[in-house]
């Protein structure tokens, strides 16, 4: 496992991607950095981070899509990793916001970004990002946002935490065929606010209310509706409202 880190970077993601289109890669090398100048996020959403305080990563992920209708796959494997990496260090209350924010409670405390590339033989390689608040403790105009520092009153070490979560990450994708339905389950029972009556805006604007129940093998978020129908939602197609 080959790690390359640099001091600062406009993106981790990009800087990966970009070495992959000049050389042979191997699998699990893992970019960090700890300034991120152009940090992205869902739908090209900025992530933002105070230098030298947050996991900052991106890590290639070869063989282990075949089809390009698993590749919630890894959203599953890799979300996963992360929050048992969390469980580790006790952090409370620990739950997914779908698709992929790492939440404690009701504050969200990391990001996670996976962009994928199908090549011309149909092998599918994976680029994914992880940006974790560590160990910053003042986040500006940012009310739902905090840190691991902040929640438990106490610094970590990012070095151990990013290998905590690549050893975990291998093991989901070495187990995967044995427990993917186990690990499906494990995703739904994480999401946050999984079967509370919640509002929700759609790409309209238009608010309803609805109950989430779970999501779908390709990745859209099932959600029950006042009339008593599910309906299924893309991430463009839907914003929970909390």
């Amino acid at each position: 496992m080959k790690v390359i880190k640099l001091d600062a970077i406009d993106s981790t993601n990009e800087y990966l991607k970009d070495l992959i289109g000049k050389q042979l890669v191997d699998n699990f090398t893992i970019v960090t950095a700890e300034n991120q100048t152009k940090g992205k996020g869902q739908m090209g959403s900025v992530w933002n981070s105070e230098i030298g305080k947050n996991l900052i990563m991106s890590i290639l992920i070869k063989d282990f899509i075949f089809d390009i209708s698993k590749i919630f796959n890894l959203n599953i494997a890799f979300s996963l990793a992360v929050i048992n990496a969390l469980e580790e260090r006790k952090i409370p209350k620990v739950s997914i916001k779908w698709p992929n924010d790492i939440m404690s409670d009701t504050k969200k405390i990391g990001g996670i970004l996976i962009e994928n590339s199908i090549k011309s033989d149909g092998t599918i390689s994976s680029v994914v990002g992880l940006g974790l608040n560590v160990n910053q403790t003042y986040f500006q105009d940012l009310p739902k946002a905090s840190s691991l520092a902040i929640i438990c009153h106490a610094f970590f070490n990012k070095e151990e935490l990013l290998f905590s979560i690549v050893e975990n990450m291998k093991l989901n994708l070495l187990t995967w065929n044995q427990q993917s339905d186990l690990m499906w389950q494990k995703y739904t029972n994480y999401l946050f606010k999984k079967g509370i009556p919640m509002p929700f805006q759609n790409k309209e604007n238009q608010n309803f209310m609805g109950i989430i129940q779970g999501v779908s093998s390709i990745g859209k978020l099932k959600i029950l509706l006042e009339n008593d129908t599910v309906s299924e939602f893309d991430i463009k197609e839907i914003q929970l409202l909390y």
